[in-house]
């Protein structure tokens, strides 16, 4: 939790089942304030959550305005009406049971109070991949139970006003071998990495133009209130 002196605020961090895995980023073009870095997908593991546990914690502890606690969204353990701010960045789609967890954020939220949540689209990486190599029976296994095509019309159930905002974003790559390199590299997606490798290459580089291969990304917010 974060003490802020006339404003509480609860910071429900989201972890994300992604870790940047190199800064050597010689083949892809980084657009709209992306950090430099290939982010690989793979299932957070409990060594992970606990790294980032103490992590945090550790480095809280330095703010005596900031009181630390890990909760379960699904079942928050405080006052109704306790915060002004409930921040979820990118981890309601992991949560089992969304509902619950949008109606405790409700209650615990005090009146005029925001709810910000960030997620993912329906139409990135995932997808786009998906489509490239169709023709070979890949299928995307992306998770879409809290999604920005989806989300607004969960929220509306708790909340009166639901605000959609979008990132701009995008990835040029042009080494073909480093979305390769990154498609290996999944847990998921277990079709499109049974493929050899040359048959990915010659994919990809088709699909490139003038050298050149442009992977949409589609992540945003919700503002809720």
């Amino acid at each position: 939790m974060l003490g802020i002196p006339g404003m509480a605020i609860s910071v429900v961090f989201g972890i994300q089942d992604k870790h940047v895995v190199s800064n050597q980023h010689n083949g892809i073009r980084f657009k709209r304030g992306v950090s430099p870095g290939l982010a690989i997908e793979q299932p957070a593991c409990m060594r992970e959550i606990r790294f980032l546990v103490v992590f945090s914690e550790g480095t809280l502890k330095q703010y005596s305005t900031i009181e630390y606690a890990v909760v379960d969204i699904q079942h928050i353990p405080y006052a109704d009406q306790s915060f002004d701010m409930i921040i979820a960045n990118m981890m309601l789609y992991h949560v089992p049971d969304i509902p619950r967890a949008l109606s405790e954020v409700r209650r615990v939220l005090r009146k005029g109070g925001t709810f910000c949540c960030a997620t993912y689209g329906e139409n990135g990486i995932m997808e786009y991949l998906a489509g490239l190599f169709q023709e070979y029976g890949v299928t995307e296994e992306a998770n879409h139970t809290f999604t920005l095509q989806n989300g607004k019309k969960q929220l509306q159930a708790y909340f009166d006003a639901v605000e959609r905002y979008d990132y701009e974003d995008s990835l040029e790559v042009t080494d073909v071998n480093d979305l390769a390199d990154y498609i290996f590299s999944l847990t998921g997606m277990s079709s499109l990495r049974a493929l050899p490798r040359e048959t990915i290459i010659k994919v990809l580089n088709a699909a490139s133009v003038d050298g050149v291969l442009k992977v949409p990304k589609e992540y945003g917010l919700f503002l809720s209130h």
